[in-house]
């Protein structure tokens, strides 16, 4: 039987975590290792680029397409891996100024 998440390359993500997953704080070192070790296999399978070969990695696809929630430690590491690196950026203005309010529809004429 084929093993599972074969892959002869280890997993980098230089744009997301130039230091590397362990040294950013991000992933518990034993998370780091995995993704190192395996996320090339993983990131193949999520982006179409391979086949699934095995139970185990087509119930990793099922995950990444949302047809189910992980339960794995591999597909945990992975849905956490991208929640990290798809959340929305966060940005700052320079306004300071208070919120501007209309206080004409707050005001009620009535004559009883």
């Amino acid at each position: 039987m084929a093993e599972s998440f074969q892959t002869t390359h280890r997993f980098f993500d230089n744009k997301n975590y130039p230091r590397g997953f362990a040294r950013h704080g991000d992933f518990t070192i034993k998370e780091a290792q995995l993704l190192e070790k395996l996320g090339n296999a993983f990131y193949e399978l999520d982006m179409g680029k391979r086949e699934p070969v095995t139970d185990e990695e087509k119930a990793f696809l099922e995950v990444c397409r949302e047809q189910r929630q992980p339960i794995s430690e591999n597909e945990k590491t992975w849905m956490k891996y991208l929640s990290k690196i798809r959340k929305p950026k966060r940005f700052h203005t320079l306004s300071g100024g208070k919120p501007q309010i209309d206080t004409v529809d707050d005001f009620v004429d009535s004559e009883d």
